[in-house]
């Protein structure tokens, strides 16, 4: 009965739905996805932004304060609320003092270095040899670690008279007796715990699309005489560098937004980030402010998001 009363209305939706290029059938799947990401997504960020126009005193029953337009960002990007915030957040003149700039530091330092081990990682498990499977299993381990956990290690590991690595890396003129005190040296101890992490997750990632590579490749190549580095150039390389753009970007929008792993292996006071500004702004209650800065920090992975998917497209269309 039921099926009755609904057939004239499902008939012709059907009907439409059979109608569809391939394209259109494509976005009819990813529209649930999108309305989500609309009402998940979208309706903070531009409720941040809504309130990022507003001072940080909040004024009224609607808990936000005075308009004042794009104030908040002209005194972010000028500097003048350094003297009220931990760290600036733009100073060229000390770069190491600026959320935007070691940010920024963090994530090309740490997502280059990553992005070439896993490589070379990846390579080395693509291999046929025995206890193959224990070694893909075992190179995952890294990255299963909390956060919390994986800061504690290295918290402790260049801890002063707690860590094993502060008076070998001392002796080589690398780091002072208290590494965790100094910006530089703890911005490169945070990269080299993150890049230990997170190396295996690249891997792994890049690992998949070396194994969709067709084998009869490699055979025809070596058939023509092709030695290892040129079928890594022409065939290797190519293939797989839409899955390498995935990976970079997967672990360029995490790198951007890195906080938890600066407060436990040193502190947002010691390594300034845009989430770390974000956090101490909002606890400061300087609601307009922190608005600002996390609308800023979400502009900033779009901009590399949309870097990667135009280099992505640009492969693609090379590779076919």
């Amino acid at each position: 009965m039921i099926l009755n009363y609904l057939s004239p209305v499902v008939s012709p939706v059907t009907y439409r739905i059979e109608r569809l290029s391939p394209t259109q059938f494509a976005y009819l799947l990813v529209l649930p996805v999108l309305l989500i990401m609309s009402v998940v997504a979208f309706w903070p960020l531009l409720r941040t932004f809504e309130i990022s126009l507003h001072s940080d005193q909040l004024t009224g029953a609607t808990a936000v304060g005075e308009f004042v337009g794009l104030r908040n960002y002209v005194a972010l990007f000028s500097g003048d609320r350094a003297a009220v915030m931990p760290q600036p957040f733009l100073n060229v003149e000390e770069p190491l003092s600026s959320s935007l700039i070691v940010t920024f530091l963090f994530a090309i330092v740490s997502v280059a270095i990553e992005t070439v081990l896993g490589f070379g990682q990846a390579i080395v498990l693509d291999q046929d040899f025995r206890g193959r499977r224990w070694v893909r299993t075992a190179i995952l381990i890294p990255w299963a670690v909390p956060i919390v956990i994986q800061g504690m290690i290295f918290f402790l590991m260049f801890s002063p008279g707690i860590g094993f690595a502060v008076e070998p890396l001392h002796q080589l003129g690398l780091f002072s007796l208290t590494p965790l005190n100094d910006t530089g040296s703890s911005l490169a101890i945070i990269v080299v715990a993150d890049v230990w992490k997170t190396t295996p997750f690249m891997a792994l990632l890049i690992l998949a699309g070396l194994q969709s590579i067709d084998r009869q490749l490699y055979d025809v190549a070596r058939m023509s005489g092709a030695s290892r580095w040129q079928q890594f150039k022409t065939i290797t390389f190519p293939l797989v560098l839409p899955s390498v753009l995935v990976a970079m970007l997967f672990r360029s929008i995490a790198a951007l937004r890195v906080f938890g792993l600066i407060e436990t292996v040193s502190s947002c006071s010691t390594v300034p980030s845009l989430s770390c500004m974000v956090v101490s702004t909002f606890n400061s209650q300087r609601f307009g402010t922190s608005a600002a800065i996390a609308f800023v920090t979400a502009g900033v992975i779009g901009i590399a998001v949309s870097i990667y998917i135009a280099k992505f497209a640009r492969s693609e269309r090379g590779a076919v």
